[in-house]
C-alpha cells in the first residue's frame, strides 16, 4: 500500500507543515502523517503570528522559501509593528490572523505540492535498524518505510489535560494523545521530561460590551511578513485591552484549593514568560490588575480569545473571574481555559541539524524539543525538513549560525544549553541582533534558501534588487552634501547642532534626531531623487546608513567569533581524559559532543578556562 517514502512527517502542525513543505519543494517523496486531516496548522493557543523576535523568525521562514510568512499574510485580520519607539533592531511584526483561513490556506498549500502525500492516523512506534530509522509504525498497524523521519509531535506525546480536579488524556481538547512513541524511545536511550502549556476560555464576542474596553487599532499602513510581494491587507479587525482587578482576583483565588497547579497534580514547568492568570496574581500579589487582550478569531466568528487569562482552574470560578472584568460582565464562554502536560525531549540529544543524536536519520522538531510557540516550531520544522532531505541526498547539512538569524540563535541555545521550562525566543537571546532584523531577513538568508534549491528564482531576483537599490540609494548620500544656508534652520528646529561647512548627506542622516522622511519634506530636491525608490528599499538603506557604524563593529565580533568556529573538534575525543577541565565541563562536553570550539564556549557550564583547556589540547 505504501511506498518507500524519502522523509515521514510525524505531526500535522507549523513545524510538521514547514517541515513537510521543505522536503517536498526540494525534491524529497514526503508522506505527512496526522492523527486529523481536518487540524493540520491548526492555531492551538492564540490566532496570532510573530511578536518580538517571533515575527523576525517568521520573515526569516519566509527568507529560506518556507510558507509561513505567505499564509500569515494571505489570513491576517490586523497587524502591527511592535516597538517602532525603539530601535530598529527591536522592531517586530505581529499579525492576527483568521484561525480558519489560516488552516485552511496551509492545508490547501501543502495539497498543491505534487509529491506530498497524507495519511490520517497516529505514529506508534518507529522502524529502527542498526540504529537508524527505517520508518514508522501506526496505531492501525501500518508499517511504513523511509529513509528519514521527522517527529514534531507537539503536546500530544502523553498528553494530560487539566480543568480544576478533572484530568484527561488529550493532546488539545477534543483530541486524543499520542502513546507508544516515548516509551519507545526511552527504550534506545533518549532522556524526557514534562512540560506545562495552557491556554485561556474561549468567548461569544457578542456577550462582550466593547464600550468598556480600549481599542486597539492596526498599524495606519500595515505590512507584510512575506517578501514575495503579497498584498497588505486594506482592512482590519479592532482587538481589544481590558484590565484585571481586585474582584476578579479574589474570585480566582477561592479556586486555588482546586487548582492543579497549586496542588500539586501538574508537576511540569510551565512558560515563564506567559503565566496563568492564577500564577500571576500569585507570583505579583502586589499587583492589583493585569491586562487583558480581546483577539477576535476571524473576519466572520464571533469567537473571541483572551489573552493574558490562560488558567486551569475549574470552570465556574474560571466564569465567576471572567464576569468581574470591565465589559465582560454578561460574557458567554465557548469553552474553558485547560492546561496540559505532556512529554518532551531534552534537546541536548541532537546535533545542530536536529538529528538525533543515537538513531541516525530520526529528527525532533518543535515542541518535542521543549520550546513553546508556533513560530519556534515551525522554524525548526523548516530547518529539520531541509535537513531529513538532505540526508537522504548524501548531502552535506545545512547550519543556520547565531550571526545569521534568529534560527540559528534558537537551535544552538537548543542543543548547547538545553531547557528545562519551555523555551520561548526573545531579542535578547540574539547576541547580533543589530544583524538581525527583521527588514533584511531575506538579504541574509534567501541566498542560503536559493543555493538549497528552496527559495525560487523570483525570490533570489528580488534580493538582487534590493541590494542595487541600497547601494544606489547609499551612493546618492555619499555624494550629496548640504550647506549651512541649506539645512541649518531645519536642524536648529530638530533639536540638533548646526554644522558648519558643507556636509554630506549621510553624515547628518546619522543623527539621531534625523529621519529620512524630515530630510525629504526640508529638501523637495532629496524627495524627487528618491521617489524612483520603493519604501522598504528606503526604509532599509536607511537603517543601514544611520547605524552603519554599529552594523560594522558586530560583523567584527562575528569575524572573531567564526575564527573559533572554524576550529573543529572530533567526534571521538574523551574529555573525562582532560583533567584540567571541570568535572561539570568534561560532563557536559562528553555528552554535547560539540564540533567545533565556537560551539563548545556556549555550552552551558563550560567556562573559559576550559575552553583553554582545549585550545591547549589541539595544539593552539
Amino acid at each position: 500500500m505504501f511506498k518507500t517514502y524519502d522523509v515521514i512527517v510525524v505531526g500535522g502542525g507549523h513545524a510538521g507543515c514547514e517541515a513537510a513543505a521543505a522536503a517536498a519543494n526540494m525534491g524529497s517523496s514526503v508522506l505527512l502523517i496526522t492523527m486529523n486531516m481536518q487540524t493540520i496548522a491548526q492555531m492551538s493557543c492564540n490566532p496570532a503570528m510573530g511578536g518580538v523576535a517571533k515575527g523576525q523568525i517568521v520573515r526569516e521562514i519566509d527568507a529560506l522559501g518556507g510558507f509561513s510568512g505567505i499564509v500569515t499574510d494571505e489570513t491576517m485580520i490586523q497587524f502591527r509593528m511592535l516597538n517602532r519607539s525603539k530601535g530598529p533592531a527591536m522592531w517586530s511584526p505581529r499579525a492576527q490572523s483568521d484561525r480558519m483561513l489560516f488552516a485552511n490556506k496551509w492545508r490547501m498549500m501543502l495539497e498543491s505540492i505534487p509529491n506530498l502525500d497524507f495519511w490520517q492516523d497516529m505514529v506508534s512506534g518507529l522502524g529502527v535498524k542498526s540504529g537508524k530509522v527505517v520508518g514508522v509504525k501506526t496505531k492501525m498497524g501500518m508499517e511504513i518505510p523511509a529513509r528519514s523521519v521527522v517527529l514534531t509531535n507537539g503536546t500530544f506525546l502523553n498528553g494530560l489535560i487539566h480543568i480544576g480536579e478533572k484530568k484527561f488524556g488529550g493532546g488539545r481538547v477534543g483530541e486524543k494523545s499520542a502513546t507508544g512513541l516515548t516509551e519507545q524511545l526511552v527504550d534506545h536511550g533518549f532522556t524526557i521530561g514534562r512540560m506545562k502549556t495552557g491556554t485561556p476560555p474561549r468567548i461569544d464576542g457578542r456577550s462582550l460590551n466593547y464600550d468598556r474596553m480600549e481599542e486597539q487599532l492596526g498599524d495606519d499602513n500595515p505590512q507584510t511578513f512575506s517578501f514575495t510581494g503579497t498584498n497588505a491587507i486594506k482592512k482590519q479587525r479592532s482587538c481589544y485591552i481590558t484590565y484585571t482587578n481586585g474582584k476578579v482576583h479574589d474570585a480566582l483565588r477561592s479556586g486555588f484549593e482546586y487548582s492543579p497547579m497549586f496542588t500539586g497534580r501538574i508537576k511540569a514547568k510551565g512558560p515563564r514568560y506567559c503565566p496563568s492568570i492564577e500564577d500571576k496574581i500569585d507570583r505579583f500579589a502586589d499587583k492589583d490588575r493585569h491586562q487583558i487582550f480581546v483577539e477576535p478569531e476571524g473576519w466572520d466568528t464571533v469567537e473571541v480569545y483572551v489573552n493574558g487569562f490562560s488558567t486551569s482552574l475549574p470552570e465556574d470560578v474560571q466564569y465567576k473571574a471572567l464576569t468581574m472584568i470591565p465589559g465582560f460582565e454578561s460574557a458567554k464562554m465557548f469553552r474553558p481555559g485547560y492546561a496540559i502536560e505532556y512529554d518532551y525531549f531534552q534537546p541536548t540529544q541532537l546535533d545542530l541539524t536536529l538529528e538525533t543524536k543515537k538513531i541516525k536519520n530520526l529528527f525532533f522538531a518543535g515542541q518535542i524539543n521543549g520550546t513553546t510557540g508556533y513560530e519556534e516550531a515551525a522554524c525548526q520544522g523548516l530547518m529539520a525538513g531541509i535537513n531529513a532531505h538532505r540526508v537522504v541526498v548524501e548531502e552535506e547539512p545545512v547550519v543556520v549560525k547565531r550571526s545569521e538569524g534568529y534560527i540559528g540563535v534558537l537551535i544552538d541555545d537548543l542543543i548547547n544549553k538545553g531547557t528545562e521550562e519551555p523555551y520561548r525566543m526573545f531579542t535578547s537571546r540574539a547576541e547580533y541582533r543589530i544583524l538581525l532584523r527583521q527588514d533584511n531577513a531575506d538579504l541574509r538568508l534567501t541566498p542560503i534558501g536559493y543555493k538549497l534549491g528552496l527559495a525560487t528564482a523570483s525570490r533570489m531576483k528580488r534580493v538582487e534588487e534590493k541590494n542595487e537599490a541600497i547601494q544606489r540609494i547609499f551612493s546618492l548620500f555619499r555624494k550629496t552634501s548640504l550647506s549651512p544656508d541649506d539645512i541649518n534652520a531645519y536642524l536648529e528646529a530638530a533639536g540638533t547642532t548646526p554644522i558648519k561647512q558643507s556636509t554630506r548627506l549621510i553624515n547628518i542622516l546619522s543623527r539621531p534626531q534625523i529621519n529620512l522622511k524630515m530630510l525629504r519634506s526640508w529638501h523637495p530636491s532629496i524627495d524627487e531623487s528618491l521617489k524612483r525608490f520603493d519604501d522598504e528599499y528606503l526604509e532599509e538603506a536607511e537603517i543601514q546608513m544611520k547605524y552603519e557604524g554599529y552594523i560594522a563593529k558586530e560583523k567584527e565580533m562575528v569575524e572573531k567569533v567564526n575564527r573559533l568556529e572554524a576550529v573543529e573538534l572530533a567526534n571521538n575525543i574523551d574529555y573525562n581524559s582532560l583533567t584540567a577541565l571541570s568535572a561539570e565541563a568534561r560532563e557536559k562536553l562528553n555528552a554535547i559532543k560539540p564540533s567545533t570550539i565556537g560551539q563548545a564556549s556556549r555550552i552551558s557550564g563550560v567556562s573559559p578556562a576550559d575552553i583553554s583547556v582545549i585550545m591547549v589540547y589541539m595544539g593552539r
